[in-house]
């Protein structure tokens, strides 16, 4: 019975904060934005490392190992629906070029993201509060329709490209895009932009009290010849109150890059301010092949102050001012007493 209440508790103070909650509430182990903002005054860090291994059909079957560093930094700021995101991602891998017959490595590194954007929740679902059974646990957590209602944000920013790109576009295996003779491999195709636009739909539905729908509608690239949209399913379970699982699926479709790549994994809640987690990922196209193994951290500072409303700063006010009030009256009261033994001895 106690875990109920203690559900019950935690839960009906996300309903009642929505955007703030008293735990960290990460966008990984997924790679998908969640619709919230962390709070006002919340730093958020959120790092990982990626081994991936790449296989390309159509470059008969050359090769990609990597290691993809990932560090997101979310900062809300002003109020509580605005946060400022970072997210990045470094890369040390190993081509392996198998088109010849002589084959080829080459030992690359460098920035497969640098993006920098403002989101904000345009509808909050959870705004205002509901009312909480305090004598049904079952009451509180059923299923009801308005949990269908999701909330719904948009990030928009821009990606910015900073010296060699050896992955223009996003594509791991551009030093053998379209050789002409083997004569330009290991040369870039074409150059990115050093800037570009991208932006995120993103709607968070929260149902049955432990399951959570996150869903985004991406344009990246806007401005350069090849822009690419996508879209993130991912489905959350927390069975547990310091355990979650996760499944979630991307497609992505781009005249560089198009595939379609499925992820699980879970996450441990190790403090309020720290999550540790780990995935596993596949894709299903052969051009290239792609397996993914994640893992990873994140940080939470937490400077938020919740609002105060006139009633609760006035009701303070009065319990401060009775406290001083109660300590006079017993100092007089001490005073009193002091008074009548000294006129008792006279």
């Amino acid at each position: 019975m106690l875990k109920y209440l203690l559900a019950l508790f935690f839960f009906s103070s996300i309903l009642i904060k929505a955007q703030y909650t008293d735990q960290i509430n990460s966008n990984r182990p997924g790679v998908s934005l969640g619709a919230f903002a962390v709070g006002k005054g919340v730093v958020q860090f959120e790092s990982g490392i990626e081994f991936r291994n790449y296989k390309h059909d159509r470059y008969n079957l050359s090769t990609v190992n990597a290691k993809v560093a990932f560090l997101s930094v979310r900062w809300g700021f002003l109020f509580e629906q605005l946060e400022l995101t970072y997210q990045g991602a470094y890369v040390f891998d190993r081509l392996k070029n198998k088109i010849s017959t002589q084959h080829i490595e080459f030992k690359r590194k460098g920035l497969l993201q640098n993006y920098l954007g403002v989101k904000y929740l345009f509808y909050d679902p959870f705004k205002k509060e509901r009312k909480v059974n305090l004598y049904s646990w079952k009451a509180n957590n059923s299923f009801q329709f308005r949990d269908l209602i999701p909330a719904v944000s948009l990030t928009a920013g821009a990606n910015f490209i900073l010296g060699k790109n050896h992955y223009p576009f996003g594509d791991m295996f551009d030093a053998l895009y379209r050789p002409l003779f083997f004569q330009n491999l290991g040369l870039p195709s074409e150059t990115e932009p050093q800037l570009s636009l991208r932006g995120i739909l993103a709607t968070q539905s929260h149902f049955l009290g432990t399951w959570v729908f996150v869903t985004n509608l991406i344009y990246n690239r806007y401005l350069t010849n090849h822009s690419e949209k996508s879209y993130i399913l991912t489905l959350t379970h927390t069975f547990h109150p310091l355990w979650s699982i996760y499944l979630e699926n991307q497609g992505v479709y781009g005249d560089r890059y198009d595939d379609l790549i499925f992820r699980t994994g879970t996450a441990y809640l190790f403090t309020d301010d720290i999550q540790i987690e780990g995935s596993f990922g596949i894709s299903s196209r052969s051009n290239p092949s792609s397996v993914f193994i994640n893992l990873g951290a994140s940080y939470r500072l937490d400077f938020h102050k919740d609002f105060i409303s006139a009633a609760e700063l006035e009701y303070k006010e009065s319990m401060k001012e009775e406290k001083q009030l109660k300590k006079i009256m017993k100092k007089d009261k001490k005073t009193e007493k002091k008074r009548s033994r000294k006129a008792k001895r006279i």
